[in-house]
């Protein structure tokens, strides 16, 4: 019973000890991280990064709906509504497909 008292008796004081530790050295890194962050050097560079992302964003959002378009005509085997004006015109033309064919669906 003496063994498991000392036991946890050494484990509480290593996790206070620990703790404290621990704790000082969060206090160093975040310290040290917001110094780097805070560099006018570092700012400058952010700066750039953001007006990069500004300039590119509509190129960006494009490209993404584009790519959406194509993943949508490969999973629904459908064309996009954009490419098949053609098509649109041709079918109002013809009479609809009847309910029994399930293909044309």
């Amino acid at each position: 019973m003496k063994g498991k008292i000392l036991f946890v008796a050494g484990l509480g004081v290593g996790y206070v000890l620990g703790t404290r530790a621990g704790r000082e050295q969060y206090e160093k890194l975040t310290a040290q991280v917001a110094r780097l962050w805070n560099d006018p050097r570092v700012q400058k560079q952010v700066d750039a990064v953001e007006e990069f992302v500004k300039d590119k964003a509509p190129e960006v959002a494009e490209f993404v709906g584009d790519q959406a378009k194509k993943v949508v005509t490969q999973v629904s085997g459908r064309k996009p509504a954009a490419r098949t004006t053609r098509s649109r015109a041709a079918s109002s033309r013809s009479t609809p497909p009847s309910s029994s064919s399930p293909a044309t669906e």
